[in-house]
């Protein structure tokens, strides 16, 4: 992940860079912490550490997600490494002294949330919050409440994964998304109350969670994804003709979502046909939002 970033750095003058989401499991706090630093001075100060429980990384290796107390541990941990300080850690103190002398900002962190107590342990120690709660108005309007909520001072920002493809027909659309759409959705309950739900989503995401298949990991043909439902992706995804997801979008900006995190085709998706979505995307959704 870290090499790609490098590259895309290199190749890029204005993106904002950094992982979706990373986990402090399979990277040490510290090492997190200065890949990230040097990917905010060489990109010249446009790096964002996404940092979660690790869901799907650790699944796919065996492991469960960590626990809230452990992101929440990682997360201080991190952000002290981050602003140059000392961090007491394992019996140690440490720190990493080159990242206050780099001549550059602070790399926010953006904290990945489905439930509640993630949602506010971000508030209180992260810039970002971004939700992995889908796109159902109700339910982001919950996760929006819940962060309002749990702030402390200073306003968060607030953003949301959102599965998305744009395409005049509704049902090639839908199909671009259906394993991506599998990946956010089977977690999408987990620790979290039903608050904003639609029966037809609550169902949809309890029986995915029973049948997701962890080999199949992101993919449109797998079964638990070949039985979601046309109406449960109409509501957990945004797909359709280019006007229509506009629409969605502006209503997502309307409940207090400052941005979204654009998760486009299945990892078995036709690459051409997700590329003339992305491309649809950027030429006629993106003028919309502006």
């Amino acid at each position: 992940m870290w090499i790609e970033l490098g590259l895309i750095a290199a190749a890029t003058e204005r993106i904002g860079l950094g992982p979706g989401v990373t986990n402090p499991a399979t990277r040490h706090p510290a090492v997190s912490a200065s890949a990230a630093a040097t990917l905010q001075v060489e990109s010249g100060g446009r790096a964002v550490l996404g940092l979660g429980r690790g869901d799907s990384a650790l699944t796919q290796i065996g492991r469960r997600p960590v626990s809230v107390g452990e992101l929440e541990r990682a997360l201080i941990t991190i952000q002290r490494f981050l602003r140059g300080e000392q961090v007491h850690l394992d019996g140690a103190t440490s720190m990493i002294g080159w990242i206050a002398e780099s001549g550059q900002p602070k790399v926010p962190v953006a904290v990945a949330a489905t439930g509640p107590h993630v949602i506010e342990i971000g508030t209180r120690h992260a810039e970002q919050v971004d939700f992995t709660v889908g796109a159902e108005a109700d339910r982001v309007s919950w996760a929006v409440q819940t962060a309002r909520a749990a702030e402390g001072g200073e306003e968060i920002s607030l953003g949301a994964f959102v599965n998305v493809a744009v395409h005049p027909d509704r049902g090639i659309a839908r199909d671009l998304v259906r394993g991506s759409t599998a990946i956010l959705a089977r977690f999408a309950t987990e620790g979290a109350p039903p608050d904003g739900l639609s029966d037809v989503t609550r169902e949809g995401i309890a029986r995915l969670a029973a049948e997701y298949d962890e080999s199949r990991h992101g993919h449109s043909r797998a079964p638990a994804a070949r039985q979601l439902e046309d109406e449960f992706i109409d509501r957990f995804a945004v797909c359709g003709p280019a006007d229509e997801v506009a629409a969605r979008l502006v209503t997502l900006g309307q409940l207090g979502i400052d941005r979204v995190i654009v998760v486009p085709g299945s990892l078995d998706a036709d690459p051409t046909a997700v590329e003339e979505s992305n491309e649809r995307f950027a030429a006629e959704v993106l003028s919309e939002l502006r």
